[in-house]
């Protein structure tokens, strides 16, 4: 069992930053793809950044410029630095992890989910 622990969000006015944190834990044998995915009020939980553990790194078109994912792959740490941020960031942002063990086991996990804020 793998077990996600986020940190990080709060409430920030338009144009400030947040750094998101989430650290995945319980299974050494897994090689961890990490990533961030959002729900606003009244939608559906959509995909913002993810990154595999060759650090190879991806962003929904309304993140790219402003988020920049990392990974620690040594702590199985995945941040989520955040500027210019919007009013229409503002949601729940959830941390998602993919475990795999060798080429035929993957289980997704994830995190708690932590708020995000943003005013106008």
């Amino acid at each position: 069992q793998v077990q996600l622990v986020e940190s990080g969000g709060g409430s920030v006015q338009a144009g400030g930053s947040l750094r998101l944190s989430c650290a995945a834990s319980g299974n050494n044998a897994c090689m961890y793809d990490m990533g961030w995915y959002r729900q606003a009020p009244g939608k559906e939980r959509e995909f913002v950044s993810g990154i595999n553990s060759d650090r190879t790194a991806s962003y929904t078109d309304s993140a790219k410029g402003r988020f920049t994912i990392s990974q620690d792959n040594a702590k199985n740490t995945v941040d989520l630095q955040m500027t210019s941020l919007k009013p229409e960031d503002t949601a729940i942002y959830y941390c998602r992890t993919v475990c795999r063990i060798g080429s035929s086991f993957a289980h997704i996990y994830w995190g708690q989910g932590t708020q995000v804020t943003v005013s106008s």
